[in-house]
């Protein structure tokens, strides 16, 4: 029986890892369904990427690497993803992973213009996100959490984005009938966003954030919170 997977191609700050789990932990937690069977390939331990012709659906984690440093690792998943869109497998890239989709299909991944976007930050729905499967119910706008520097600039051929903030136009893109990818993170909760802005505060600080501003404006992120479940829905739906 084909199966959903996890590429788990990063792991978070040791001490958040002590106290509030990982990746793949935060992913977990947020899918409810508990009849579909989610394998964990753990990219950085060296497991090989399944067969196509197993895959029904896949979720790429967030990593703390950067797309264009060309990791080979990451080369190897976006090789796996440009077969993969020739078939029916479902698949949701979430950060680092929506970057890599991007990349892998041609569309231009890079630091972004605006610099580093970190905290609750509010995105806003395109009218045409209510004809996606996955998106659908979606609102005019929603709270997600977000810590990255590099972004999906541009998009490939064929590719539609969905929704946008002020600081990154491409939030939610859906690459194919398949194919998605978030760059915001529906796998964190107000706790692990705290977390990762008091882990990154020295930089954050020469960056010029004010700390504590980004840890009062931390909020709930309700809806976001369901799209991890969403997609293991329909993928639940198809098989």
């Amino acid at each position: 029986m084909k199966k959903l997977y996890i590429f788990k191609v990063g792991k978070t700050f040791e001490n958040t890892k002590k106290n509030l789990g990982d990746f793949t932990d935060w992913i977990k937690n947020f899918t409810n369904s508990n009849k579909l069977s989610i394998e964990v390939i753990d990219i950085l331990n060296n497991d090989k990427l399944p067969q196509l012709k197993d895959s029904f659906g896949v979720i790429i984690t967030g990593s703390h690497s950067m797309v264009t440093d060309n990791l080979e690792w990451s080369v190897n998943i976006e090789q796996w993803i440009k077969k993969a869109i020739n078939h029916p497998i479902y698949i949701l890239g979430i950060c680092y992973g929506h970057q890599l989709i991007g990349k892998a299909l041609g569309a231009n991944v890079n630091n972004n213009p605006k610099g580093k976007e970190i905290g609750t930050v509010t995105i806003l729905s395109k009218d045409e996100i209510n004809k996606d499967p996955l998106f659908k119910d979606t609102p005019l706008n929603f709270k997600a959490h977000v810590t990255h520097m590099q972004s999906v600039l541009t998009l490939p051929k064929g590719a539609k984005s969905l929704a946008f903030n002020s600081h990154d136009e491409n939030q939610i893109v859906r690459f194919s009938d398949y194919i998605w990818g978030v760059q915001f993170h529906p796998e964190f909760d107000e706790d692990i966003m705290k977390e990762y802005i008091k882990e990154q505060k020295d930089e954050l600080q020469t960056l010029g954030f004010n700390i504590n501003e980004l840890l009062t404006n931390v909020d709930k992120t309700d809806y976001a919170n369901t799209l991890i479940d969403n997609f293991v829905r329909i993928i639940k739906n198809k098989i």
